[in-house]
């Protein structure tokens, strides 16, 4: 694409992202990020604005609106900058880089993350949302700087890009850790005391579900046999299903709760949410058996298929916060909350209960007479405490949710992202072969293969590797680390799932071609971009895990996993130097180092490999299926199919069993009850 199109200025009506799209018609000459954007830069001499978002950003919107489509502001930003257009979700690498910035500036980032740089793309100056004239007089100030004294901008520059640098250093721990239990227990113990209690989730407004740190806590519980915390997991689950984070109406959860008690949701969909949502309330359900852990699964995979699924297999990045409200204004929410005359007059006679049920009273009161539908008992308990019937009440839940459902599609519906990224499908693919596990569905199957056969033709090149995005039929971006190990996860999860040979091989394939490309033997890590990527300020390593656990922790499971699968005992070393070079972090800032405590699990207890070999595999994993085995990968086969783990299983025409442990497996049962009791 040429910089210039002579029929626009503003060049993002050639962009696919659906963010850069809504501010294609801006009157700032927006340019996307490329070479020859910044090559212009330079040759022209002319600081940087690097405006950086997502589709679903409520603020973003509301700086678009009050500043981008100004025509004061245009001119000014036009006149003595030139100015990129990032979406944070194509571009994580441009968007890391500047987070770091800011961070280093202020001390906190978000989004919209709005950076001014030099030509060469170092930058001297940053913020998030900014009022109008605050934004103008900032600019304004910044070039009268570059015209009398541009030695300033660079002094600053040069300070801030050592800064920069050193955020992304991760020294090599050559001292091995002892992998002890000890290290778990402090960790937890430390952590426990921002646990709230009586709310779920950490002590503080607002709230993010953080999917990893729970799935973590409760592989921790149950194998450190540690009420207090199951306790503390469990709650959280449940108050977060309850609560109005959850969408009651149509299933699936927003980004975050504003609130403490997950009442009132910031209302952006995000697939990355959903996906890992899916895996914690399956594994949580193998623990409890809670049927609103199935509910809650169940009605996500729903929404997902409604809502987000492309018909080509792939998933869609996200759903818009803003919606248009009654009086034709684009408003966050709107699209989600009612007032009791609609309850009123759609639900007649069932109001009541209804009204019970989701709190339409004080407690689920948003504001400007809007309610969120917000739960606050099990079902059995509001069944007993109104003395109903358990199938008649089931009955009218389900219509009541059918009615709310169609009137709500009658609104304009929040805009779509419809953009589909390879790590969340990665994200994705996982969390529905876990559902698969937990429940027994085959449809789960059917559309995590699905799922997977997308990925296969649609994200992987022909000469190796994965593209990031796939959007109007084109895939575009070379992939980054967290798309690697997010679809490695997910190909060694449907290998586990169906058998079929072709999913781990991919699994080898894409984990060889980020050792070559990715792998840093200064220290062991992986960096966040191939060498084969544009350099830019630093080439970032990301190891700090967080609403998506870092793709560093995600990629050594994989790489201990798949030592297991393939018997080659070098993939654990690997995984064993990246956690090592964790550890001292990670016992004091548990938090943000849940994913690396997880694979700590790993070597702290009994790993097993289940093998289960012969005509009645399939049905044996099954029912094996139906056990909470966090420290065990199983692999089934009905026959041979050249795989070092499964030579010699296989006796005629019985089924067995192998439990294996540190690459040896103990003699062979014929039931589950047997394999069960092995381990």
């Amino acid at each position: 694409m040429s910089i210039k199109d002579p029929r626009f200025t503003n060049a993002l009506i050639h962009e696919t992202s659906p963010y850069l799209l809504q501010h294609a018609h801006n009157p700032v000459d927006w340019m996307p990020w490329d070479d020859a954007v910044l090559a212009t830069a330079k040759k022209e001499n002319k600081l940087i604005i690097v405006s950086i978002g997502y589709s679903a950003c409520h603020w973003c919107h509301v700086m678009e609106e009050e500043s981008f489509e100004n025509e004061d502001v245009a001119q000014v930003m036009n006149t003595s900058y030139i100015s990129i257009k990032v979406d944070r979700e194509e571009r994580p690498d441009v968007d890391s880089i500047y987070m770091n910035a800011i961070q280093l500036m202020n001390g906190r980032g978000g989004w919209p993350l709005n950076m001014v740089a030099l030509p060469d793309g170092r930058p001297v100056w940053g913020a998030t949302y900014v009022p109008r004239e605050n934004w103008m007089d900032a600019l304004k100030q910044i070039d009268r700087i570059k015209q009398e004294d541009p030695a300033q901008l660079e002094a600053y520059a040069n300070r801030l890009e050592v800064g920069i640098k050193q955020m992304s250093i991760i020294k090599a721990n050559d001292k091995k850790h002892a992998h002890d239990k000890n290290i778990l227990d402090n960790a937890v113990s430390q952590w426990s005391q921002q646990f709230d209690l009586m709310l779920g989730g950490m002590r503080r407004a607002p709230k993010f579900m953080m999917p990893n740190n729970y799935e973590f806590l409760l592989r921790y519980a149950v194998q450190h046999k540690n009420e207090p915390v199951l306790d503390f997991v469990k709650t959280t689950l449940e108050l977060m299903a309850f609560g109005g984070v959850y969408d009651q109406v149509g299933g699936g959860f927003s980004r975050y709760s504003v609130d403490e008690k997950w009442h009132v949701p910031h209302f952006e969909k995000m697939l990355y949410d959903n996906a890992q949502l899916l895996s914690l309330y399956s594994k949580a359900y193998l623990v409890h058996q809670s049927p609103l852990y199935k509910e809650t699964v169940y009605d996500t995979i729903t929404f997902l298929q409604r809502e987000m699924l492309d018909p080509s297999g792939g998933f869609y990045a996200a759903l818009d916060a803003d919606s248009i409200n009654t009086g034709g204004k684009r408003e966050e929410g709107a699209y989600y909350v009612w007032t009791q005359p609609e309850l009123k007059s759609l639900l007649k006679d069932d109001y009541a209960l209804f009204a019970a049920y989701y709190n339409i009273n004080a407690y689920g009161h948003w504001e400007h007479g809007n309610y969120v539908l917000i739960r606050q008992d099990n079902d059995e308990d509001f069944i007993a405490r109104y003395h109903l019937d358990a199938a008649g009440f089931a009955s009218a839940k389900e219509t009541w949710r059918k009615k709310l459902l169609a009137e709500r599609q009658k609104r304009e519906t929040p805009r779509l992202d419809d953009k589909i990224l390879a790590g969340w499908n990665g994200l994705t693919l996982t969390g529905l072969v876990d559902a698969h596990t937990a429940f027994g569905e085959s449809q789960f199957l059917d559309l995590a293969i699905h799922n997977a056969q997308f990925i296969e033709k649609k994200l992987m090149r022909q000469e190796g590797g994965l593209y990031r995005n796939h959007k109007a039929g084109s895939s575009t971006i070379n992939a980054y680390l967290e798309d690697y190990a997010a679809v490695i996860e997910g190909f060694i999860n449907v290998f586990q799932a169906t058998g079929n040979k072709k999913w781990l091989d991919h699994a080898i394939a894409l984990t060889e071609y980020v050792i070559v490309h990715f792998y840093n033997p200064e220290n062991g890590m992986f960096f966040f971009t191939s060498d084969e990527d544009t350099v830019l300020i630093a080439r970032n390593t990301e190891y700090l895990d967080n609403v998506i656990p870092s793709s560093n922790s995600i990629m050594a499971k994989n790489l201990f996993k798949l030592a297991h699968l393939t018997l080659k005992k070098e993939y654990e070393d690997k995984a064993a130097r990246m956690l090592d070079n964790m550890l001292s972090e990670a016992s004091t800032y548990a938090g943000s180092y849940s994913n690396w405590l997880d694979l700590l699990l790993n070597f702290t207890h009994p790993f097993n490999e289940i093998v289960i070999a012969g005509p009645k595999a399939r049905e044996l994993k099954k029912e094996l299926d139906k056990s909470y085995l966090p420290s065990a990968i199983k692999v089934f086969a009905l026959s041979e199919i050249g795989l070092d783990i499964l030579k010699n299983r296989f006796a005629g025409g019985d089924t067995l069993i192998y439990v294996c442990r540190d690459y040896t497996c103990k003699l062979p049962v014929r039931t589950v009850k047997e394999a069960l009791e092995a381990l």
